[in-house]
């Protein structure tokens, strides 16, 4: 048996910058507008709940958020979780690929599931960020008059009906007016804050730890509940590892400790300012910092700020839904790209205008970003809490020693925090929480169905396989009827006969005079960039091949293109596109005597399988060139 081996790299499409301060100010319109709207609600939500408003409860509470702030975003994520980068990249399913690498038995399956659940709840914290950041935003014009206050909840729809409506149209455009969005936008919470602050400067005492934990000691019960309004402040640090291979680790730590947490830090203590003064601003502390003249403009760009927010929220459930597909978590779906340039601006339409519906929804029933806040904090906690553990199984398999134990202190005292969040938070699923839960659950059991399905139907086709070699060559020996042209057969399982073959010679009684096996793997890294790894070709007999193609999960197929490389690399194989047939097996699933699901989840598989995007679509083949064998599979 011979092999070789030949590729040409397809790694991400990237423009480096004229200098660092362009990925700096990209990284602060792309990756922290979720977090940059939060003061929008977050002190409100927290400090509502009081009815005498004290200057000891604005104390404790500004000080807890101060340091939850710096404890979370700046210490857990910003410094230790960038570290934990997938050849560049990060998110949940890039850490699981890193936490399960080596791994068998039970912990890799908990694990498998952890991710699938956070990934989950990921696509509830993008239903409810378009929601609460653009209510939160035009909730101001309550300030300007209140008999504006009914005109809040049609505006916002009209609002994010566009955002949705433009997505098809690429965030190119867009995106060269984030961050200077963003700049104008944490420059005005700054000087606000900052103004406010000049006035009250006791303020300032909250930055002293004591006054949290005074608060905790004087009323742990309350302490606990105030942490499920506090995650509210933390929203969008998911965004921070989950962006990481748009602008690097560097950029996006500069962008935070530079003018992110600073900017924030003002607006915050600012706002208390204004509260220790006038403990009535409580009802819009936000707003209520700027002056008169100011609050209408304010209103706007607070506004546009909540769009960029909601459009990086967005852009990131594309993102993840492509990276599930890849991995074999969903099934495939029709992706658009919006640039010929950069290849991370894809556009789903169904994931698209399912979460238009979900995110009008909302609006609907919460109909105020108060009521929402309990929903958020759910499924931003539960993505965080997914994250410490798969960090800290990642760190355990990597270190020993004293370098172990030390990891495990400093990973444990972090996951202590993110319980608590969660546990916090937990309390409020009457309120809200039940929301988040009900999508990830639902989301969930799609993606752990489809898993264990393709598993089954992988482990059916397999049984009772012939090896290819062999058969291959038997046909070399006794061949029947030879056509022109090459037949590329694509298939799951490299080795072993493909159905597609046996129907056609079983129908047709005919081989071409030349064949192809093609099958295509995805890898547990983002992008495949070397030589070795992008495709194998091994010659099974005088006539036929096998070659085995690799993706990297942040990476389109595209077998035409594979193809022409293959062709250079081996001019002896036709594969002249006008002479070539592909032949694609397509399965229906049907009950067995002995089904291996349950009914509802075969069905479910079934249903899922129905409407995923066509291979030829999603391989990028030529409708015109594919001949599909239909059969049904017992399952």
């Amino acid at each position: 048996m011979t092999s070789s081996t030949a590729t040409v790299a397809k790694g991400p499409v990237t423009h480096a910058p004229s200098s660092k301060a362009a990925l700096i100010m990209g990284a602060l319109g792309v990756v922290y507008g979720d977090i940059g709207t939060s003061p929008l609600y977050t002190l409100r939500a927290c400090l509502t709940g009081y009815g005498d408003l004290q200057p000891g409860h604005v104390l404790g509470v500004l000080s807890i958020l101060f340091w939850m702030l710096m404890l979370v975003v700046s210490f857990k994520y910003v410094t230790l979780v960038l570290r934990a980068d997938n050849r560049g990249e990060g998110g949940t399913l890039a850490l699981l690929e890193l936490a399960i690498r080596g791994r068998t038995g039970r912990l890799r399956t908990f694990l498998i599931m952890l991710a699938i659940f956070g990934a989950a709840l990921f696509y509830g914290d993008s239903m409810i960020t378009p929601a609460i950041s653009v209510l939160s935003a035009l909730e101001g014009i309550s300030v300007v008059s209140h008999r504006l206050e009914h005109w809040v909840v049609p505006i916002s729809m009209v609002v994010l009906i566009a955002l949705f409506m433009i997505q098809s149209r690429g965030t190119g455009t867009m995106g060269k007016l984030f961050a200077p969005v963003m700049a104008l936008w944490f420059g005005t919470l700054a000087v606000l804050g900052g103004y406010q602050i000049v006035q009250t400067p006791g303020i300032l005492q909250a930055l002293d730890p004591i006054w949290a934990v005074r608060f905790v000691i004087e009323s742990p019960g309350a302490s606990f509940v105030l942490l499920g309004s506090v995650v509210l402040a933390l929203t969008g640090a998911e965004a921070l590892y989950a962006d990481m291979g748009h602008f690097g680790r560097s950029a996006i730590r500069r962008a935070w400790f530079w003018m992110v947490a600073p900017s924030l830090t003002l607006c915050y203590f600012g706002q208390g300012a204004l509260l220790l003064r006038d403990p009535g601003a409580i009802k819009n502390p936000f707003f209520l910092m700027a002056p008169d003249w100011f609050v209408a403009p304010l209103v706007a760009l607070a506004t546009v700020a909540t769009v960029v927010a909601s459009q990086a929220v967005i852009s990131g459930a594309y993102s993840m839904t492509r990276q599930a597909v890849q991995l074999g978590y969903w099934p495939r779906m029709e992706i658009l790209h919006t640039s010929i340039v950069e290849k991370g601006q894809i556009y789903l339409p169904q994931v698209n205008a399912l979460l238009l519906a979900a995110v009008m929804v909302l609006v609907l029933v919460f109909r105020s970003s108060d009521n929402l806040a309990a929903a958020y904090g759910f499924a931003v906690t539960g993505t965080m809490l997914t994250t410490s553990v798969l960090l800290f199984s990642l760190t355990m398999r990597l270190n020993a020693g004293a370098k172990r134990i030390m990891w495990s202190v400093v990973l444990g005292f972090l996951l202590i925090f993110d319980l608590l969040l969660f546990s916090a938070n937990a309390l409020k699923v009457h309120e809200g929480g039940w929301l988040p839960l009900m999508v990830g659950i639902i989301v969930a059991t799609l993606m752990v169905t489809w898993r264990r399905g393709r598993y089954l139907l992988g482990g059916l086709q397999q049984r009772d396989r012939q090896p290819l070699k062999e058969f291959m060559e038997q046909l070399e020996a006794y061949p029947p009827a030879r056509v022109h042209g090459t037949a590329i057969f694509m298939t799951m399982s490299p080795g072993y006969v493909p159905p597609a073959l046996l129907h056609n010679l079983k129908h047709n009684k005919v081989l071409h005079d030349h064949v192809l096996f093609l099958t295509i793997h995805s890898a547990d890294v983002p992008f495949v960039l070397s030589e070795e790894e992008r495709f194998t070709l091994t010659k099974l007999s005088a006539s036929s091949w096998q070659a085995e193609v690799t993706y990297g999960f942040k990476e389109e197929p595209d077998v035409p293109e594979v193809l022409r490389e293959i062709a250079e690399a081996y001019p002896e194989l036709d594969l002249e596109p006008m002479r070539t047939s592909f032949y694609l097996s397509r399965q229906t699933v049907v009950s067995s005597r002995r089904p291996a699901m349950r009914r509802w989840r075969r069905a479910l598989f079934a249903f899922m399988a129905r409407n995923s995007t066509r291979s030829t679509k999603f391989f990028k083949i030529p409708p015109n060139r594919v001949v599909e064998m239909g059969m049904q599979v017992e399952l």
